[in-house]
This record gives C-alpha cells, structure tokens and sequence, in this order.
C-alpha cells in the first residue's frame, strides 16, 4: 500500500528550503497571463504549515495597501513556484499563527530567533 502511494506522490521541489512558521518568507511564483509567463514576488511571514505528503502546503500572510492583510496559500509540491527565499527566523511557540489575523502595526511582529 505503500508503494502504491509513493508512486502517486509528486516529487519534492528542490527550490524550497526549510522554513517554520513565522519565518518572514518572499515567493517567487510563475503566474501565465495569456500567452505570456512572468515571475510575480509574494513577499510576508509564514503563518501556517500543512506537512501531509502530497498536499502538503504553506500559507503566507502580508500586509498590503491601506492595512488589508492578504493571504496566499501555496502547495510545497507546485512546480509553478520558482524559488521560496527566507529572510529571517522569528522565535514563536505556536504551529498556526491565526493571532495575526487580529493585529496591526508593531503587535504584529515576531520576535527574531537568535543564533547561539
């Protein structure tokens, strides 16, 4: 039964690296528009991990013009994600952060992780 699924599951994309929640993350997604292909820029902080095979996804949270928080979930195994770079750690003790839903300005932000 096993095998049976590993033969389902898509392939890891190797241009994701390891992230957690609350890492402040910028994604680089192919978006088609027609004919056209460009690499659109989703910058925000990870808010949610979904660990399961192959659904297995990530959804991030930004703020964007006029204080609306917009958020994007995408799948780890998408092939449309070009490259998922991490700008910093923070430090949180919780695996979803659906708090910063409720937040503005500086309560909305995480404390850095330090390296020791």
């Amino acid at each position: 039964m096993a095998d049976l699924i590993k033969a389902v599951e898509g392939k890891n994309n190797a241009n994701i690296p390891v992230m957690k929640s609350g890492d402040a993350v910028s994604v680089h997604v192919r978006i088609k528009e027609g004919d056209k292909e460009r690499i659109q820029e989703f910058k925000g902080t990870v808010i949610r991990m979904r660990k399961s095979g192959n659904d297995a996804s990530f959804t991030v949270r930004r703020t964007a013009s006029h204080g609306i928080g917009v958020e994007r979930t995408f799948l780890l195994r998408s092939p449309r994600i070009e490259k998922v770079e991490v700008q910093r750690h923070a430090s949180v003790r919780r695996a979803q952060l659906y708090y910063l839903r409720e937040l503005t300005g500086k309560k909305a932000r995480l404390r850095e992780k330090r390296e020791a």
